[in-house]
């Protein structure tokens, strides 16, 4: 049962340390669409290579993750609250466009659940 919850870890974990990777480099250009997304929940600017960093700490930790399985669970934990609070964000500012947000707090949350089990 472990093997089995280690190779889901495996598959949420990595695709949520690819998500990031990509939203972390997508930042860092300041590319357009995340620039408005950021300014309609009324983040600053210069918030966004801050959370690049935090985004790219989650992916590096789901990936050594693999390995360390304390440092998978606080990555996932982690990437967790960052997207918690992303929603929250949203609502804050009643913007109802929060979809990519959940599903990947929702993923977090697998992976932090099956970091746990395996």
């Amino acid at each position: 049962m472990e093997l089995y919850m280690f190779i889901a870890y495996a598959v949420v974990g990595g695709l949520l340390a690819l998500a990031l990777t990509a939203s972390t480099a997508f930042s860092l250009q300041r590319n357009e669409q995340i620039v408005a997304s950021m300014r309609k929940v009324q983040v600053p600017d210069s918030w966004l290579p801050r959370l690049a960093t935090l985004k790219a700490a989650g992916a590096i930790g789901l990936t050594a993750g693999l390995w360390i399985a304390p440092l998978g669970v606080a990555a996932a934990a982690g990437v967790t609250l960052y997207f918690i609070g992303a929603v929250i964000s949203h609502l804050r500012v009643k913007d109802y466009e929060l979809a990519p947000a959940a599903v990947l707090t929702v993923l977090a949350a697998a992976a932090l659940a099956l970091r746990i089990l395996a």
